[in-house]
């Protein structure tokens, strides 16, 4: 139950026939007496008089299924017929509060907030319906968007009580349904969005039209850090259909756009002919001599040594490995990932005057507006941008760059542009996830389990990427996964070294645990074969609760090891761990915690004349209730088929400051006959809020995999890709 205090109110209005209820719930831009203000999410719930209900979703749609499984959140509690349930993106506006769309925490953040709202809504129906029929509310039922009193035979649809509803006082006290009455959340429903995308009818960034618009394709410097020094124009401005060619300033500032010159045209195509014709005379900058071979140098030498920044540290590891008898060290490597969204980079923006508006496929929304406030030099009140659906995400557009260079195109040749990126663009200037190097020094005690566990780590920090160097503290951030790992292991430290980098880095799927969780599943796998223990039995036995860096949020949000245990021993039970395999044959377990969710992994694999096939891939995942199961299960099979492409395939190298990889004839994604036969998804429900399964997933699948083909083969593989070659 919950009482709505003065943040936590419901304005109602009525409009156009119907009810229109903005829900501004606990964090919403509010102001108290001190003048203080707080942002969180807000949502419109919209009843229309033909009794469907319209619900805003301010969170991005990437093909995560956010808008379904937000919308259900309402219509849940409301008792709404979800065949009526209408879906609309919201555009950018301050009272949404925080827009941003990852970390997985779109339903973590509002599970509370739009059930309460659902519920709050439905009780203000009913009071409408009671008032009419001159009973009590208590008397009266609601189901499938209408108000029901069974001893008068009287049932009223939502949309003809909307009106009436809105002069009713907001209920001082909610109550959600418990687990046990839920009619939508935890079934099976299909994307809101899914038809619309199946029929060509969905709306992305690519298809947006704006009256009077051109086309700009961006001829930007290869080398990172680079900036234009001259350029000839005339043979692009003579390719038919060209309008203009204007230069694209470095913009630094955490908005990090590259110098550029954009070809503007009639249409994509001639924007593209001209690009080809320009003559572009570049100063490549300081950063034109790092290349992959001087990161992995400098890398080596750092996990070497004692780290600049000790990430945390329990007891004295380093002691009890000098004086060890047997010491099992190893050296885990990983590249540069790029995103690499089937949906390049592009957005459409107008610049008029003082007034920005802009179309783009963007993950945050708020930032891209405040970052073209920022660059154009105008206040947040002249800025619009416009949500539209984004064929892919995965953190690379949280960034505002693309949004931010539509608009200096725009601001320049005075007409709405659309900047399209090829996807030779979209691969060399991208928001990269960081390469990195482990080195892990462990040993064993006389029981058999771990004693000691010394980890160096060097990798670029993404967010020395966004602003200069802190003085200290940033480790922990890229630590992830390594620093906060979950094992009891009495000496143990983690230790971080800044490689310092040109190459962009951003926000990947899972982000620093797709490195982290490689170097230490694997190296707890090791240690468990040194000591004679099963690999899951082993883990199951030093899962502890290891304080863990806390979210904000501590008290909902600490990390429970009976949840990690629990995740880990479903998969190993619905794998059949343990079980006789074909000669060729391995199976392979990893487990992490990431984003607040829990999971476990088990492959099965065989290799014969030196070719992998996936056989098998069973994960468990505990994020707590599942709203949406079809949803859920498309979240894990993804976060596996990304993590092992990832794993199999990609690697971005840097030479002479630049990316080498321009498509994907040299950056190799999985194909579809590489994929393992079967995925299967479990799901271990604990009663807590809800948390998110966009990456939870990722984490354990090069361990996992790289586990497996070492049961298969007796040969450890510690460098993504994995060198082997797949059937």
């Amino acid at each position: 139950m919950t009482a709505f205090s003065r943040r936590e109110f419901l304005r109602v209005t009525a409009v156009a026939g119907g009810l229109l209820a903005t829900i501004t719930l606990p964090g919403c831009r509010t102001e108290d007496g001190a003048g203080a203000s707080t942002l969180d999410p807000s949502l419109f719930v919209r009843i229309n008089d033909d009794n469907s209900i319209t619900i805003t979703v301010a969170k991005s749609e990437m093909g995560q299924g956010v808008r379904t499984s937000l919308a259900m959140l309402v219509a849940e509690d409301l008792d709404a017929d979800w065949s009526q349930i209408k879906v609309e993106q919201a555009s950018y506006h301050p009272k949404y509060g925080e827009m941003g769309t990852g970390g997985s925490g779109s339903v973590r953040d509002n599970w509370k907030q739009m059930r309460e709202a659902g519920a709050a809504l439905r009780a203000m129906l009913v009071a409408a319906a009671a008032k009419e029929w001159e009973v009590e509310p208590a008397e009266c039922r609601t189901e499938n968007s209408f108000v029901i009193h069974e001893g008068k035979g009287r049932r009223a649809h939502y949309g003809s009580l909307a009106a009436k509803a809105a002069s009713q006082p907001v209920p001082r006290e909610v109550v959600v349904k418990p687990r046990a009455q839920w009619t939508l959340l935890g079934k099976d429903k299909v994307g809101v969005d899914v038809a619309d995308i199946s029929h060509g009818r969905a709306g992305y960034g690519l298809d947006v039209r704006v009256p009077g618009m051109l086309y700009a394709s961006i001829e930007r410097t290869r080398v990172f850090g680079g900036t234009v020094k001259s350029v000839d124009k005339a043979a692009a401005l003579a390719v038919p259909g060209v309008k203009d060619v204007v230069e694209i300033p470095a913009v630094g500032n955490g908005v990090n756009i590259h110098a550029g010159v954009a070809v503007v045209a009639t249409n994509t195509w001639a924007a593209l002919q001209g690009r080809r014709a320009l003559k572009v005379e570049w100063d490549t900058g300081r950063r034109a001599a790092e290349s992959s071979e001087s990161y992995r140098s400098f890398m080596a030498a750092a996990v070497e040594k004692t780290g600049e920044e000790t990430v945390n540290k329990r007891g004295d590891p380093d002691a009890v490995l000098a004086r060890a008898s047997t010491v099992f060290s190893a050296t885990f490597e990983t590249p540069f990932l790029s995103h690499a969204t089937m949906e390049p980079m592009n957005a459409t923006a107008s610049v008029v005057g003082d007034k920005v508006e802009a179309w783009s496929p963007t993950q945050f929304p708020d930032w891209g507006a405040q970052a073209l406030a920022q660059v154009l030099k105008t206040a947040i009140e002249n800025v619009q941008v416009h949500t539209t659906l984004m064929g892919g995400g995965f953190g690379r557009r949280i960034n505002p760059d693309f949004t931010v260079e539509a608009a200096l195109v725009s601001r320049q040749v005075k007409q709405p542009v659309k900047v399209v990126w090829t996807r030779e663009d979209d691969l060399r200037h991208d928001f990269y996830r960081p390469c990195a190097m482990h080195r892990i020094d462990a040993s064993l005690g006389s029981d058999g389990m771990p004693e000691a566990w010394r980890h160096r780590i060097s990798t670029p920090s993404i967010d020395v990427s966004y602003g200069p160097k802190p003085k200290a503290g940033w480790g922990p951030n890229e630590a992830d996964g390594s620093g906060n790992m979950s094992y009891r292991i009495p000496h143990r430290s983690c230790e971080y070294t800044l490689l310092d980098s040109g190459v962009p880095r951003g926000w990947w799927r899972a982000v620093s645990t797709t490195h982290g969780v490689f170097a230490t599943e694997s190296m707890i796998d090791e240690l468990a074969v040194a000591a004679g223990k099963d690999p899951v039995a082993f883990r199951m036995a030093l899962i502890d609760g290891y304080t863990l860096p806390q979210p904000p949020d501590s008290d909902r949000f600490a990390f429970d090891p009976a949840r990690l245990k629990g995740v880990l021993e479903a998969a190993a039970a619905k794998a059949g761990w343990g079980r006789t395999l074909p000669p060729g044959h391995g199976m392979g377990v990893a487990c992490s915690f990431d984003h607040l969710g829990y999971a476990a992994e088990v492959f099965e694999v065989s290799v014969r004349a030196d070719r992998l096939r996936i056989h098998r891939v069973v994960c468990a995942a505990d994020s707590g209730p599942i709203v949406n199961p079809t949803g859920a299960r498309a979240q894990i099979e993804g976060g596996i088929i990304q993590g092992l492409s990832a794993a199999l395939k990609e690697r971005i190298t840097i030479a002479g400051g630049a990316v080498t990889q321009g498509n994907f004839d040299s950056y190799s994604l999985l194909r579809i006959n590489e994929a393992p036969t079967v995925i299967e998804a479990y799901f271990v429900e604990t009663d807590t809020v809800p948390t998110g399964l966009g990456e939870p997933s990722v984490p354990p699948v090069a361990p996992a995999l790289a586990n497996a083909i070492f049961n298969a083969t007796g040969k450890r593989l510690r460098t993504l890709p994995l060198d082997i070659k797949l059937a």
